[in-house]
């Protein structure tokens, strides 16, 4: 498998990546979940504990998170949109598969496209706008 972390053809020496950007894409990818989760909780008026029910949501998608960052070794480059590309595929098809076998929840199609595309526009949207304030600082 190609590396996907990588952003370039041409061989150039990698550039550190501190702890501190890692630890905060990872938080932005797990709070993009869950974002996605609450709102679509709320959108259709789902009772019960708020906090109780949308963890249970969002666990096969928190987890499936963890499994896109190791597969698309992201720590590598956290914040690359092709990192985003992968962590984004990878959480939706595998939060789904966990969804439906581990957690017995539905997977109609509605929704995997409705998760497909706000889960997109969440993951890919913070890494484009962290590369546009990036090259408007100039480093």
């Amino acid at each position: 498998m190609p590396d996907p972390s990588s952003h370039t053809t041409t061989a150039a020496p990698a550039e550190a990546i501190s702890s501190r950007r890692v630890l905060r894409a990872a938080a932005f990818d797990v709070v993009a979940v869950i974002a996605f989760v609450a709102a679509g909780r709320r959108s259709h008026d789902e009772g019960g504990n708020a906090l109780v029910e949308t963890a249970k949501v969002a666990a096969p998608f928190v987890i499936a998170v963890g499994i896109a960052w190791l597969a698309a070794r992201a720590w590598r480059r956290p914040e690359a949109l092709r990192t985003g590309a992968w962590v984004w595929v990878v959480t939706v098809a595998i939060g789904m598969l966990l969804r439906r076998t581990v957690f017995d929840r539905g997977t109609a199609l509605s929704f995997v496209i409705v998760a497909t595309l706000v889960t997109g526009a969440l993951l890919l949207g913070w890494r484009a706008a962290q590369l546009v304030v990036t090259r408007r600082r100039g480093s």
